[in-house]
């Protein structure tokens, strides 16, 4: 695991923030994002295979994703991993840190993360001043408790063909969202072992279950990523019906 600590980058005016010309996300109002640059810090960048939080630390800062994605993760003491949740641009990382004295889960990059720098602080500051801003932070935390719900129906009760059918239609859905896709539907660098972490399946059953998908072609995988071709088909074995719509908040 790279420990090694986020490295500092160039400072974006928020209104030139790539979030803020995405059309999935809500727009700001009033002086909500005047504020927001005057509580920002900074960008970090976190390159790929990077460790963002630690379980057990605290951390000074909260972060925005605005760029990449990465995978927030728990282990047992013999080093057995639990993927909960994958981490996307317009996600809002520390907030159970802030609130629980330490975090409960790591954080790890996938791909580089370009993160926007809050002091956590300052955090209670913005609840009084900016309440606006303050319920997109309380929408940002039950809408990541609305994902583990469905995460852990998926886990409990989906068979090992629905979850991995569930958890790549859902990455592919978040991803698609945020402009994470350019030119095709690849989710990349996922590979074969972050699936079996996340569907607590072994990396043997995940292979079979991954191969079925691709035998009915509605996927097909390279060295580390998965190539989405049927989303639609996906979702129906699944039992999966979408993410909500509606415009997202974030800070």
């Amino acid at each position: 695991m790279d420990t090694r600590p986020p490295k500092s980058t160039r400072i974006i005016p928020c209104d030139e923030c790539p979030l803020c010309r995405n059309d999935s996300f809500r727009n700001f109002e009033g002086n909500e994002l005047s504020y927001i640059s005057g509580f920002k810090r900074g960008e970090l960048v976190a390159e790929g295979g990077s460790t963002i939080y630690v379980e057990g630390s605290n951390s000074p800062h909260l972060y925005t994703v605005i760029s990449g994605w990465g995978f927030r993760y728990k282990t047992l003491e013999d080093g057995r991993r639990q993927i909960l949740n994958y981490v996307l641009p317009g996600d809002f990382l520390g907030l159970q840190g802030s609130l629980l004295t330490e975090m409960m889960h790591s954080v790890e990059a996938l791909s580089d993360i370009l993160l926007c720098v809050f002091e956590r602080d300052r955090l209670f500051d913005l609840f009084k001043e900016q309440p606006g801003l303050g319920f997109d932070i309380t929408w940002l935390g039950a809408r990541e408790e609305q994902m583990l719900d469905e995460h852990l129906l998926s886990v409990g009760r989906r068979s090992a063909l629905e979850r991995a059918s569930y958890l790549l239609a859902f990455i592919y859905e978040r991803a698609k969202l945020v402009g994470l896709f350019r030119k095709s539907a690849v989710i990349t660098p996922l590979t074969q072992q972050h699936v079996a972490d996340t569907l607590g399946l072994s990396l043997v059953h995940t292979n079979k279950t991954l191969r079925k998908l691709q035998s009915r072609g509605v996927i097909a995988w390279k060295d580390a990523g998965f190539v989405i071709k049927d989303i639609d088909a996906l979702m129906k074995i699944a039992g999966w019906e979408g993410l909500p719509e509606g415009k997202r908040r974030f800070i």
